[in-house]
Formats: structure tokens, sequence, C-alpha cells
């Protein structure tokens, strides 16, 4: 496929063919105008494009009985390094768990996989069929918040697909935008004489995978992974007999991250293609790569993750808002189309700004009030003037909702003001100037 700039725009200059092996056959565009989802359509004149996800997943995953102990499934993740581990029990399939997952769950080691797979509070990898459209399975394992899939040929479990799988699918399309069109800016950081403790509730509460370090100058020092913190808590907490685990485990929390992080750092500059990104993070086994300028890789600008060009490969252009959901699941009394409605009103009190994406993250909390669960809400919008974005909490994810749209609201209202006034001040200068 190749692409040619239109403005802004990208536009599909030739027919998409087929690839040999794990080629690609997707595109995006530059400022996501152009979609990739959409050229899959125009294919099949605007119905999705099945494939057989044999071509792209693998037979091969890891495997564990529900029955035994999640101690085991942490020294799997440590010797094997897998993106999730299916769980079974007398051959059918019940779930998967992943690392982030088992890194978020408070349950003892000796505690039976079936009581991970069955809490309420942990997410569910999303199940696919090998025909299903593959922009799709990027936005279930997106909406899911999982690394994986199981793929079903019918009622039997055939195989897995990962994120990887995906984006090595689609890679060659991907130098068609770059970095700056889809990272994330203003990242989460944490100092380096933060402690491991502060790191874990960092990434729980804010449903990520890592974190950039900084010295006491505010510079990039370092980066700190579920990953990380897996290998440190399995390696200490072997070492201890069972009667000293609970105290190693408190020293454990208390490591300040310079003990733990990887340094030097992966970054990778705004002016860089997502090609290039997605072949470094694979190469490398990195989740993300910190974004910098260019000329100086200490001056943190943003993250780009898998999970960011995931969402880029499923957004589509159509008269409605692009809006994806995480936890899905824990939508209540709220619908996809109230909150795209909501969305939409706050958007509208800054005429000069273009909703591109809306990312709309709920995380569940164990507080109850009344048999209603605490919900974290988190909103994100990618615009034509930026990033914007608010956050909340609230009994059920309406209320979650509605309290991080109120923050929202006073953020996109607070950009127009800082807008108007920018254009006053341009304007005025030009008069004096005139003088």
């Amino acid at each position: 496929m190749t692409f040619t700039r239109s403005g802004r725009h990208f536009s599909v200059s030739a027919p998409v063919r087929p690839p040999a092996g794990a080629g690609s056959h997707q595109s995006q565009s530059r400022r996501l105008r152009r979609p990739l989802g959409n050229n899959l359509e125009e294919r099949g004149r605007c119905t999705p494009i099945r494939m057989d996800l044999a071509e792209i997943a693998t037979r091969e995953y890891a495997e564990i009985e529900a029955e035994e102990r999640l101690g085991k499934v942490r020294s799997v993740f440590e010797s094997e390094n897998p993106k999730g581990i299916v769980v079974t029990e007398a051959g059918q399939y019940l779930g998967v768990i992943t690392q982030k997952q088992l890194l978020r769950s408070h349950i003892e080691d000796n505690t039976r996989v079936r009581a991970l797979i069955n809490d309420d509070n942990s997410p569910r990898a999303p199940k696919v069929e090998r025909e299903t459209d593959i922009r799709e399975v990027a936005r279930l394992l997106v909406e899911a918040d999982s690394k994986v899939a199981p793929v079903f040929d019918g009622d039997s479990l055939w195989g897995v697909v990962s994120e990887d799988n995906v984006l090595e699918y689609t890679l060659e399309s991907l130098d068609a935008i770059t970095v700056a069109d889809i990272y994330s800016e203003n990242p989460v950081t944490v100092s380096e004489e933060g402690t491991i403790g502060q790191v874990i509730n960092l990434l729980r509460e804010h449903g990520i995978s890592r974190l950039p370090v900084v010295n006491e100058s505010g510079r990039l020092s370092g980066v700190v992974t579920t990953h990380d913190l897996v290998d440190v808590v399995i390696r200490d907490i072997d070492k201890a007999t069972r009667g000293d685990r609970a105290g190693e485990i408190e020293r454990i929390l208390d490591l300040p991250v310079y003990d733990v992080m990887s340094s030097p750092v992966e970054t990778i500059s705004p002016d860089e293609t997502v090609e290039s990104a997605v072949r470094r993070m694979l190469d490398n086994d990195f989740a993300g790569l910190v974004v910098t300028p260019a000329d100086d890789d200490g001056a943190i600008q943003g993250i780009i993750t898998k999970t960011d060009v995931l969402r880029a490969l499923t957004y589509t252009e159509q008269e409605r808002m692009d809006v994806q959901v995480t936890n899905i699941e824990l939508l209540d009394t709220i619908t996809r189309d109230d909150i795209r409605g909501a969305i939409s009103e706050i958007a509208s009190k800054y005429s000069d700004m273009n909703v591109l994406h809306a990312h709309v993250r709920f995380h569940k909390h164990k507080e109850r009030l009344r048999g209603t669960p605490l919900i974290q809400c988190q909103i994100r919008l990618r615009t034509d003037r930026g990033q914007l974005g608010g956050s909340g909490e609230g009994y059920g994810a309406r209320s979650a909702f509605y309290v991080a749209a109120d923050t929202l609201e006073r953020n996109v209202l607070e950009r127009k003001g800082i807008r108007a006034d920018e254009e006053y001040r341009g304007q005025l200068l030009r008069k004096l100037g005139e003088l």
C-alpha cells in the first residue's frame, strides 16, 4: 500500500495487496483524519474485512490449571515472560492471567489460580473467533486492557493472539504516521527517591505498566515497569522463609525506585515514524518508549506504548465521535451513547476544537456503598488543539463519569480561555505594529 499526503490528511493511492506471511495491509492517517479502519472497510465495500487469525495467532502459549497456586504463576512469568497465561480446568478454558493483573491483585501466593480468575475486580481477556476482523481484535484488546486474546474455533480454544501479533502484521503501514500523531502527553512520573510501594499504587491507579523515573532536576534518569517489579518481588520473596515473608514484603515496598529502575532509557523523538517506534518495541520486548526531543533525551514529552498504536488502529472516520471505553463491563446505567453525547456537548463549548478521538477508562475499587462499587473514571480527548483530560471518582460508573466530565469541562474552558488570550495578545501586537 502507498500513501499520498493531501494537506494534513493521508489518502490511499493504491489498493491493498495481500501480504506474504506476516506482512501488512492496513494504514492510518496523520492526525488520525484518514484512519486505518476505513482502508480495511473500503476493500470490502464498507463491510469489515474478515481474516483467518491463524495467519498471525499462535498455538504455543503458557497454560496452567485452575487448581495451581499463584506462586507458580509468578514463577512462570519470571522464567518465560509470556504476554499472558491461559487458565484451564480439565482441558476447558477458564480465562487468562496477565502480569499487570497479577501485580494489581492483593491475593497471596498460596491462593489457587481460580480465585484470581473469579475475582470481580480482575479484567477479562476478550474472546475472538478465527475470522474476527483484525481492527476489531485491536479494539477488544484495548477495551479489555489485555495483551492477549484467546482465539476460538467454534467452541474449542484454537490458540491465542497477542498485541505483538497484531502490530507485526500491520507494521509496514505504520510508516505513514509519526509518533507525534498518537503519543500520550504529560505522562505520570516517579522520582528516584520514590518507593516501590508508591510505584505499584501509581500503576494501579492509572492503569499503566511503566513509569518514567526523574532525578532531582526533573530530568529523565530511568524507567520502571510492571516486569521490573514482578522480577524483584519474586526474587526477594523466594529468598525468604514463609515466616519471614510478611516482613520481607514490607521491606520490598520501601525499596527506592532507583534500585530497580532500568537505565539508560530507550527514547524516541516525536518526528520519527510509528513504524520505527514499534520495531524498536518489538525488537527489545518493550511495552513502550519515552518520547523526548531529538536533541535532548532528558526532557520528557510523553510516552508511546503498544496500546497507543493498537488504539490508533481502531480509529474510524464517521459522523459520530469515535469513543473507546476500557473496562466497558463496568458500565451500569450509562451507555456509550450517553458518554459520546456528554463529551460532544463539552467539546461544543470550544467551537474551534475538533475532537478526533475520545478514550474513557473505568477502574473499580473494592470499596462499596450499599452494594455499588467505587469507580474511578479517566477521560482523555485527542483533539486538533492537543490532548485534554479529566478524572474523577464516584459510586457507580455514571457518577464517576460525570465527575470526570466536570473536570474535563473545566480544562476545556481553561484551554479556550488561554487560546482567546493568545489571540487577543496577537491582535494587540499587530495593531501596535501598524502604529
